[in-house]
């Protein structure tokens, strides 16, 4: 007996980050069992290194400088308005609107999830699509987060981590420009790494986070899909991309979780509002993983039917 699954935007990724959501709320200990299991899916990082290898070979080197601007404008209009909407929270409403802080807000807006994002882009988007992740790929950790406040200016800020996240994307991608061979076999490993990434990264969230977050945390989450996601299309299309990249940029990183607890290591002031913070941005990273691929395919099923009917009227 086969079992007959229906497929979905975004599935590649999405089903086995629920897998392993759903394990490590229920069974956690099956995450400490050792051996290569366990350092695989406390192996996110290296995962997603080797995912950004893969993809980099698979991309059209003609695409890249397309890419370069479809990337900075996504992820600028994303920084932007997490720091817009971050501030507007800290000095219009005294740092609380409907319980969310501005620490909050920007911990979880200003970074995207680049592993979610290409694996929506590898089945929606272009060449030039998949290669803005070298770009997106730069807001990445608390930078963000620790600049925006102005009582975060403690910050120093290395130039190396982020030359570190981008270069598997440019090793494969000089690799695949280099040999047709090694491009065909490399390309062959994206979905697959897509799954494997998907699982490690739901391993490192759980159920339970979305409860601690509250209604504040699914709120943010909605707020970065429906509201930010919504603009970061519009930027993407105005400035002649299909809306596909701004759309699938439209989640939180689960990197994002760490943000609040790097502020307040840095500026004691937040240390009281940083655990709420934490759990309201680890809501919005479960929220965002679902509803990015559905606001994604939403734009895409909107760009078909525009050109069917363009087509009919030629």
């Amino acid at each position: 007996m086969k079992f007959k699954y229906k497929r979905f935007p975004g599935d590649t990724i999405v089903v086995p980050m629920l897998l392993g959501v759903l394990l490590n709320s229920f069974v956690p200990q099956a995450l400490a069992i050792g051996g290569f299991f366990t350092s695989a899916v406390h192996g996110t990082g290296a995962l997603v290194g080797i995912f950004l290898f893969f993809l980099g070979a698979s991309i059209d080197i003609k695409s890249t400088p397309k890419a370069i601007k479809k990337g900075a404008v996504i992820i600028i209009t994303k920084i932007a308005l997490s720091v817009i909407l971050g501030l507007t929270v800290a000095f219009v409403f005294h740092d609380s609107f409907l319980g969310l802080s501005s620490l909050a807000i920007i911990s979880a807006i200003s970074v995207a999830n680049n592993a979610l994002y290409t694996g929506i882009v590898a089945e929606y988007g272009d060449d030039s699509d998949n290669g803005a992740v070298g770009i997106t790929s730069l807001s990445v950790g608390p930078t963000v987060t620790m600049i925006a406040p102005s009582s975060a200016g403690l910050a120093s800020i290395s130039i190396w981590p982020i030359i570190g996240s981008i270069l598997p994307l440019i090793l494969g991608l000089l690799l695949g420009a280099l040999s047709p061979s090694l491009k065909k076999i490399l390309s062959a490993g994206v979905t697959p790494s897509i799954i494997v990434v998907g699982f490690a990264l739901g391993c490192g969230m759980s159920l339970q986070q979305l409860f601690q977050g509250g209604l504040s945390g699914i709120l943010l989450g909605l707020v970065t899909v429906l509201v930010v996601g919504v603009i970061t299309v519009f930027a993407d299309k105005i400035t002649g991309g299909s809306g596909i990249a701004g759309a699938s940029i439209s989640s939180t990183a689960a990197s994002g979780v760490a943000n609040p607890g790097a502020l307040a290591a840095v500026d004691p002031a937040f240390a009281l509002i940083a655990p709420i913070a934490t759990a309201q941005v680890a809501a919005s990273v479960i929220i965002t993983a679902f509803l990015t691929p559905m606001l994604t395919s939403f734009v895409a099923k909107q760009n078909e039917k525009k050109a069917a009917a363009k087509a009919a009227t030629v």
